[in-house]
């Protein structure tokens, strides 16, 4: 038995250590940030939203005078948007991410009305989906351009139809209303769709619609879907096309255990949250499957996802050789990939703990957004809210709910 003397100081240890937090702590901070969204209508700025602005057409169609006009707009510390003309707009992924979050939190804490808001948000984005194709897909709420291209507000993207997606497959696997499994298979039929690039050593499913783009986060998304809802429904198309998306990404995968962002040249950068994209893609084609043939590269991979990314503080860098500027995505993405093999690895559930203590103390506002970026000698506070606010209060919640399941005496409320 511990001694009285003992447990105190043994909690005074817990309490003041940076790796701990408690469930309470969690909460507090999740119900902050979902306040703050919800008094703002599931409405905000993002990163990338700079075309939006009344400067656009100065750029007359260059597509380098756009990318100056949107990255200044992104990276300045100071929020420029109100100056701009850009007003904070609703989100079909940032809906997507706080009906997820919804969810976690649901089942972290058994209340009904977070199915409720779960609920009202997935028949908001039903409705939502981009016009001009019969099945479900998503885009960005603005036109984007970039070193790959450019696309517009129309131009869906894999990357949010299959995170959104799997909102959907998460509320049909608490409720069992086959409504939610319908969408997912209407978003796996425009997957479907897709260009592919065909190679010996697997198919690599576009990032966009109309024109192949091969990136490998987008790839293993597009396959952790079709394999999700395949489990539900027995395709086997849908099980086929993902094992050969998956195959894609694995076989290039680079021998530390990382990915490059996509294969060409201009594409070899490894940041965190691609990475944790990458991770948690895999992770559930394996659970959904049972096909363990990428097992090895899974552990490879989050065997360098945990010594390349994070610093002894909880701190994560954005790449694995360089940790500025500090983004919330990344700090989000952390927290939720590591929450996801907290089930059994030790070591990610500690792990989780020090980068959402982190994240909290050092970029959560009194007001309960959290800001976009911290640099050296300042922080960009502007609040985000797909980028920010819903991706952190679902990776919250979902590390609530794995904290719960180790530890049920902890209940959240």
């Amino acid at each position: 038995m511990v001694s009285t003397d003992a447990t105190t100081a043994l909690n005074a240890v817990v309490a003041s250590s940076p790796r701990i937090i408690g469930s309470q702590t969690i909460s507090r901070s999740l119900k902050l940030v979902q306040q703050w969204v919800e008094d703002h209508d599931y409405r905000g700025y993002e990163p990338f939203d700079g075309l939006s602005s009344w400067a656009r057409p100065l750029a007359f169609g260059n597509l380098l005078a756009e990318r100056i006009l949107m990255q200044a707009v992104r990276q300045c510390p100071f929020n420029l948007r109100p100056l701009f003309g850009i007003r904070p707009k609703d989100s079909t992924k940032g809906r997507g991410y706080m009906a997820w979050g919804y969810l976690m939190f649901h089942k972290a804490t058994h209340q009904p009305s977070l199915l409720d808001k779960a609920t009202a948000c997935l028949e908001w984005i039903d409705k939502h989906k981009v016009a001009r194709f019969q099945h479900h897909s998503w885009s960005n709420h603005f036109d984007f351009v970039s070193r790959g291209g450019s696309y517009t507000s129309e131009d869906p993207i894999i990357v949010w139809t299959s995170l959104i997606g799997q909102a959907y497959i998460e509320a049909f696997e608490i409720t069992g209303n086959r409504w939610f499994l319908g969408i997912a298979e209407s978003a796996c039929k425009w997957i479907l769709d897709l260009p592919r690039k065909k190679t010996a050593s697997g198919s690599c499913l576009s990032y966009l619609a109309h024109r192949q783009e091969s990136v490998h986060n987008s790839n293993m998304l597009g396959a952790c879907l079709l394999a999700q809802t395949a489990k539900h429904n027995g395709n086997e198309e849908y099980r086929r096309v993902a094992r050969s998306a998956m195959q894609y990404s694995c076989s290039r995968q680079i021998p530390d255990g990382a990915w490059w962002y996509a294969e060409e040249p201009k594409y070899h950068w490894i940041d965190n949250f691609h990475t944790g994209y990458n991770l948690d893609s895999l992770d559930a084609y394996l659970e959904a499957t049972g096909d363990q043939e990428f097992r090895t590269n899974l552990d490879k991979g989050l065997a360098f996802y945990k010594s390349h990314f994070f610093e002894d503080s909880g701190l994560p860098k954005y790449y694995h050789t360089r940790t500025y500027p500090v983004d919330i995505q990344c700090v989000a993405q952390s927290i939720d990939t590591l929450a996801r093999f907290s089930r059994r690895d030790p070591e990610c559930r500690g792990l989780a703990e020090k980068v959402a203590a982190w994240a909290i103390r050092n970029m959560q506002d009194p007001q309960g957004y959290f800001y976009y970026r911290q640099y050296p000698l300042l922080k960009a506070k502007t609040p985000m809210l797909h980028w920010g606010q819903a991706t952190m209060f679902k990776a919250l919640a979902h590390l609530s709910f794995q904290l719960q399941c180790a530890d049920p005496a902890g209940s959240v409320q």
